[in-house]
């Protein structure tokens, strides 16, 4: 695997500033925000420099019971082709769930959601991937996601449960350190724990990212400065492995360019620190190997003395691609490969019974129905409120004509509609349903503002607000939706 080395996540709002920053290797695009027959000019330029850029998924919903959309897939495959990516990478996550597989609507959560770890949940998740390899034309990365919300009755931690996915499967790891930290403030995970048990060699680069803790929760906000427990992890890591990336993700509240540049240097600062000690360690391992020596006594920081004494001797990072790893596309640069084990598919029972939990969880997220057993219902609310808190957001931002005309009345206008109203397409097709909602309850009370939201709906949806009978059907729907 080539080199990265130090990027950050282009977004359209500092794409100028990104531009301008000194020393930048590479850049990480959201993939669903690009069109691969027009790209932004921008990464054009930034590619025309020799800056590597990678598209990022959030939306295949690889850890969902469905098997990959391949629309999906194709339009992904599309734009790395388009960028000229050496790799593409996704999440380890559920984004929808419901639909055919298990009788019920089909629901969005318009976030990304932890994947149960457990056996059914990794065999679904394991032929998921491999199906997504093959339809790729560059190799696949996975990242950990942040959670709020622990499944009942996991069978493996998250670094075994990773561990076991690379093995099966040989997809690399996209290790997002911030998300290790929520995890332990959320959940109480050990990230220190999670890495000795990660196959580090796997690691294709890192996130580093900004939050903040609110009444004991951490919130993975990505538009905070990082803190110094998130920058502690990702020294860790970089004591166990020299990562080939590490990337810097911002997605909201941008900091002045300076404040960016600043928060890159630490990143670089501290990964290059480790990388010194780490390959000292490693010199003094190999010379020792070489004389017979029975153990390795490592030297260096007081961090390295524990963090190696949980990880096996440290090595960089090689491209994990055997035989069998089902990885198309693009080239094999390193000779070290490795054949993942034998990985059955999963029985259609195993898919079932995944899609009824994670139906079940998604639609007391965001429909109103009951928690399901074994689930913290305070957590879940947490976790509800933080979806629909994300819903506004996102849909303000792709319809900025809706806060305009409802003015400070937007926010908790729509967040009363989103804690009985899912999401059953995307976020434009959201804006639309919220305002023809208030629309049928004859809203905003204000004549000009209502004739106002009803030439939007009319302009964009092609049609006229439903008559009787289409509202009757509708109520039925929702009604379904909310059992």
């Amino acid at each position: 695997m080539a080199e990265l080395g130090i990027g950050i996540g282009w977004r359209p709002e500092i794409a100028e500033a990104v531009e301008a920053l000194p020393g930048l290797d590479w850049v990480e695009v959201v993939a669903e925000n690009i069109c691969a027959d027009h790209l932004p000019d921008s990464l054009t330029r930034l590619r025309e420099r020799g800056v590597t850029v990678v598209p990022h998924g959030v939306s295949l919903g690889l850890g969902g019971a469905d098997r990959p959309d391949p629309a999906r897939l194709a339009a992904l495959g599309e734009k790395a082709v388009a960028l000229g990516a050496p790799l593409v990478t996704e999440h380890i996550a559920f984004v929808r769930a419901g639909g055919p597989l298990t009788a019920s609507p089909l629901l969005e959560a318009g976030h990304l959601l932890p994947v149960p770890r457990t056996r059914d949940a990794l065999d679904v998740l394991c032929e998921n991937v491999r199906i997504a390899q093959d339809a790729l034309p560059v190799p696949l990365a996975l990242e950990n996601i942040a959670a709020l919300i622990a499944w009942p009755g996991e069978e493996l931690t998250e670094g075994q449960f990773l561990a076991e996915l690379v093995e099966r499967t040989g997809v690399r790891l996209l290790i997002d350190v911030a998300n290790l930290h929520t995890n332990h403030v959320n959940r109480g995970e050990d990230p220190a724990k999670a890495l000795s048990e990660l196959p580090v060699e796997a690691i294709a680069y890192v996130h580093v990212a900004g939050g903040v803790e609110r009444d004991g929760v951490w919130h993975d906000t990505h538009a905070h400065p990082v803190p110094r427990p998130v920058l502690d992890v990702l020294a860790d890591l970089a004591s166990r492995v020299s990562p080939p990336g590490v990337l810097l993700e911002r997605d909201d509240d941008f900091p002045p360019a300076e404040e960016l540049e600043a928060e890159l240097e630490v990143i670089r600062e501290a990964v290059a620190l480790e990388a010194v000690a780490l390959e000292a360690v490693t010199r003094e391992a190999v010379a020792l190997e070489a004389v017979g020596a029975s153990a390795v006594v490592p030297v260096g920081t007081a961090h390295q003395h524990s963090a190696l004494s949980s990880a096996p001797a440290p090595r960089r990072a090689p491209l994990l691609i055997g035989a069998g790893a089902r990885v198309s596309g693009g080239p094999m640069p390193s000779p070290v490969v490795t054949t993942p084990a034998p990985s059955p598919a999963p029985d259609e029972g195993a898919r079932q019974r995944v899609g009824l939990a994670q139906a079940a969880l998604l639609s007391a997220l965001v429909a109103g129905t009951p928690a399901p057993e074994g689930f913290d219902s305070r957590r879940l609310g947490v976790q509800s409120r933080a979806l629909a808190a994300k819903r506004a957001g996102v849909v303000a931002k792709v319809a900025p004509e809706l806060p305009e005309i409802l003015g400070k009345g937007f926010r908790p206008a729509f967040l009363a509609y989103a804690r009985t109203r899912p999401m059953t397409g995307g976020y434009r097709r959201d804006a639309l349903d919220f305002a023809e909602h208030l629309l049928l309850a004859d809203r905003p009370e204000d004549p000009a503002a209502r004739r106002r939201l009803t030439e939007w709906w009319q302009d964009r949806s092609g049609s006229r607000p439903p008559g009787r009978a289409a509202r009757l059907a509708r109520a039925a729907r929702h009604a379904l939706v909310r059992r």
